[in-house]
């Protein structure tokens, strides 16, 4: 395979790639094809790469190294490699086109366009005389859903690096703003319980979509319309129902009915407490009323990023921004990322990308051409970073 002569080149190539999330496409690792490309051009620039198994079942994250100076930091930059699914979308998502300046395709904004502008940049570090820092790169799996790819990496293979990242770079769509704090989630599903019967005769039976309609009263005016949560840079927590499914036929009373919460934890909350104050909640509600049976299922907690209150690595990266007349205001956003992973384990975070998140997994997904030319110059500036300048 030829190495790429550009960023926008190597950009084409991943996103040619698919790798759909596994959840969504139901293929096993479906980023490993997109892995296999990236190692091929990185060992062609002589970096070096490791496979990080993130699991017992052949998934892995690929980190790309250069090491500079044994004495010097390392700073980390993260990109992940999956991607929301195509359905509806009115372009070709598999192939890059530049329309007008606008560089379309599933993955072009988030966040193939990060992977590919940090790749480029660890490139040309490598190969010039320029001093500067350690510099790791990684690309993850499975962020889309389960987040599977960044907690694996973290919890098998951080403390065995021989090395700590001063800080990390999470490759997102910021419009090259600095976020610094993002909100957690917490998904679950409720399922009402019911009995079937023949709907000729409903009194024979008991309905479960009734129940869950009793259910859905209950959230919305008990919990989501007391939610007082609030971040400065995140905004409010939110919690909304976004799905529903109920029942098996026409004319059988339904036995079964679900349905899916979102439930946004701003900065300061704990994740792990939302869960055990709606059991609370709907305990209360079926002991009220005895026809109500309930269970929750498929939960999924994500913590939310905290902003540290005095970091020397933010201040490395107001730095660099200012010195390229960006903005340096740190700020927060109400979606996540693999950062609050990253800062679970103690390393500074700051999502730094280019691209709006408006365009992220909209049906005809871009990245301004320009976004990309300067991410690349603003991933090379930190590069070169002085050691005292992050850690």
């Amino acid at each position: 395979m030829s190495q790429p002569n550009s960023c926008l080149e190597l950009l084409r190539r991943m996103v040619a790639i698919d790798s759909i999330n596994q959840q969504i496409s139901k293929r096993l690792f479906p980023e490993s094809e997109l892995a296999e490309m990236l190692e091929a051009v990185a060992e062609g620039w002589s970096l070096r790469t490791r496979r990080m198994p993130v699991d017992d079942q052949g998934g892995y994250a690929l980190l790309i190294t250069h090491e500079r100076d044994p004495r010097a930091p390392w700073l980390l930059f993260e990109s992940h490699l999956d991607t929301v699914g195509v359905e509806g979308m009115t372009i070709d998502p598999f192939e890059l086109r530049n329309v007008d300046g606008r560089l379309t395709g599933r993955g072009a904004c988030d966040t193939k366009g990060s992977g590919a502008a940090m790749l480029w940049a660890l490139h040309h570090y490598a190969a010039s005389n320029a001093p500067g820092i350690n510099v790791a790169l990684l690309y993850s799996i499975d962020e889309e859903t389960d987040k599977a790819g960044i907690e694996g990496f973290c919890r098998r293979h951080l403390d065995g690096l021989g090395w700590r990242p001063a800080g990390a770079i999470v490759g997102e769509p910021t419009l090259l703003f600095p976020v610094v704090a993002h909100c957690g989630v917490v998904r679950w599903t409720v399922r009402t319980h019911g009995l079937a019967c023949h709907s000729s005769d409903p009194t024979r039976g008991r309905s479960a979509i009734r129940s869950m309609m009793r259910v859905i009263e209950t959230l919305e005016n008990d919990y989501i319309a007391h939610l007082s949560a609030h971040h400065p840079l995140t905004g409010p927590a939110r919690c909304s129902i976004n799905m529903i499914v109920g029942g098996s036929a026409e004319n059988i009373i339904p036995d079964r009915c679900d349905i899916r919460v979102d439930r946004r934890v701003a900065p300061g909350e704990d994740p792990h407490e939302v869960l055990p104050e709606i059991e609370s909640l709907l305990d209360h509600l079926a002991r009220r009323e005895s026809e109500i049976t309930y269970s929750l299922h498929d939960t999924f907690v994500d913590p939310p990023l905290a902003p540290l209150d005095d970091a020397l690595f933010y201040r490395g990266v107001q730095r660099v921004l200012a010195e390229m007349g960006l903005p340096t205001e740190l700020s927060g956003v109400g979606y996540g990322s693999d950062g609050s992973t990253l800062g679970l384990y103690g390393i500074p975070v700051v999502l730094l990308g280019p691209g709006d998140i408006a365009q992220a997994h909209s049906v005809d997904e871009w990245l301004d051409a320009s976004q990309l030319e300067l991410a690349v110059a603003v991933y090379g500036r930190l590069m070169r970073c002085k050691a005292e300048e992050i850690a």
